[in-house]
């Protein structure tokens, strides 16, 4: 998924409100950026890193920029724009770049399921296949090189496991994909210190059949590119 035009650099003076944080551009310009993240963002917005963001030529946006990358002291590189996650393995799926999903005829996104009235992330379909149903999740929490999810207790996480479960039951194939997005992770586990009930629920689900993947994601200021499996310690 390419940046067109490519990201632009700023200082973080800080995140509030959710949904806003105020930079410094290197010309000395204060902007407030849109911060498309609902989550802690643990380690994501430390004061004084530098942070990527994009310009939206949409003249009526109240803000315009969007913060999209985190690059931290360390010089870690993090996607903090959760819409990306579905992006970028949508395209390495219509690429077939995975090879765990090899085979499939067509990909529908956001299509209604669950007795919880869910929607599922991308679901994957051909003549000689069950339907394949795959659950995306942003991974961005690092502590130190092991990626963590989630990283806030989430009531909607858990539903997902149990929509998946269901989906297992009901004789068709279902997949939690953990995007990693975070340059300094090396394998991905659940967030049992964070959400105890979302760690033994993934338990169960992969116990019941569910598959969990993680993939990492390559990461520049100019594109973001799924590039290697990761392992997920459970």
């Amino acid at each position: 998924m390419e940046f067109t035009p490519a990201l632009q650099p700023a200082r973080l003076i800080g995140r509030y409100k959710r949904f806003l944080a105020d930079v410094v551009t290197p010309q000395g310009e204060t902007l407030t950026l849109h911060c498309p993240n609902t989550g802690a963002m643990t380690g994501c917005a430390t004061p004084g890193d530098t942070v990527w963001y994009s310009t939206s030529s949409v003249a009526t946006r109240k803000y315009p920029h969007t913060w999209e990358l985190t690059q931290t002291r360390e010089g870690a590189l993090i996607c903090v724009n959760t819409l990306r996650a579905n992006a970028v393995v949508k395209e390495a799926l219509q690429a077939q770049r995975l090879p765990a999903f090899a085979g499939y005829e067509s990909l529908k996104s956001e299509v209604k399921y669950g007795a919880e009235r869910s929607r599922i992330d991308f679901m994957l379909q051909a003549s000689d296949k069950v339907n394949c149903y795959i659950e995306v999740k942003s991974v961005t929490l690092s502590e130190p090189d092991s990626g963590y999810f989630p990283d806030a207790v989430t009531a909607r996480g858990q539903k997902h496991l149990r929509e998946l479960m269901s989906v297992v039951e009901n004789g068709d194939r279902a997949v939690l994909l953990f995007a990693v997005l975070h340059s300094a992770i090396t394998q991905v586990a659940p967030a049992r210190h964070i959400d105890e009930r979302y760690a033994d629920l993934l338990s169960e689900a992969q116990r019941k059949g569910v598959e969990v993947l993680a993939w990492k994601a390559s990461l520049s200021a100019s594109e973001i590119t799924l590039t290697s499996p990761l392992p997920v310690r459970l």
